[in-house]
């Protein structure tokens, strides 16, 4: 599976079976989050075998066999979550690839003491739950290209692609709360403004990281760069 094949495939999951990751699956995703914890500055940890974090008293939102899933946290700063969002949108498809699972989640799950580690000014932002789903969930409602975007008869087309697989992006309670505008070109190169919008619910900017993340892949990162 590619990650353009995995953007379409992947659906938030809450139920999963009882089966432990597989060693080699492993062995891949601590690779992977070593990585993306180097190049995005962040913490995340996978904690393997745990079933208590989603099954304390704020563990609703009705999820069942929860027993892997990733801390993620960083440094206290003003870009943290949309480095959390930009980073770990990119954790949660190479999961897809590896034919896993996973689940963004911000406030149902209880900080187990032990399981994670935390440095002097780090905080965690949010939990994603991973493993082997009892299905593969299914599709959401989503917003038209014209409703998030400045697009016209004028964008280039890998703007549209961009903008298309964006509003395939995981944000909190499905509300994408996010817009991509094409500014044009400067310096030689093709301009994009990511923006936020508001929301009651919070979580739009790690919302903005994880659009951006799929943004930069259906457009093809090398087409633009943001302003």
């Amino acid at each position: 599976m590619t990650i353009q094949e995995a953007i379409e495939a992947r659906h938030s999951v809450r139920a999963y079976k009882e089966q432990p990751l597989a060693k080699e699956v492993v062995i891949e995703l601590q690779k992977k989050i070593a990585d993306l914890n180097g190049k995005g500055q962040l913490h995340m940890q996978l904690i393997l075998n745990e079933p208590r974090a989603f099954k304390g008293v704020f563990a609703y939102g009705k999820f069942f066999g929860v027993n892997n899933y990733i801390v993620v946290a960083g440094q206290k700063s003003d870009d943290l979550d949309e480095r959390v969002g930009y980073f770990g949108e990119q954790l949660v498809l190479f999961a897809q690839t590896l034919g896993l699972n996973t689940c963004w989640v911000g406030l149902s799950y209880t900080k187990i003491p032990g399981t994670y580690v935390l440095g002097d000014g780090e905080k965690i932002a949010c939990y994603i739950a991973i493993g082997y789903g009892e299905t593969q969930g299914v599709c959401h409602k989503i917003k038209t290209v014209e409703q998030v975007s400045n697009i016209n008869d004028t964008t280039p087309l890998w703007f549209k692609k961009g903008v298309e697989a964006a509003l395939l992006a995981p944000t909190a309670v499905n509300q994408q709360k996010f817009s991509f505008e094409y500014i044009g070109v400067k310096d030689g190169r093709h301009q994009v403004l990511a923006k936020k919008g508001f929301s009651m619910i919070g979580y739009t900017q790690m919302d903005v990281g994880i659009a951006k993340c799929h943004f930069e892949i259906g457009a093809g990162k090398e087409n633009f760069e943001w302003a």
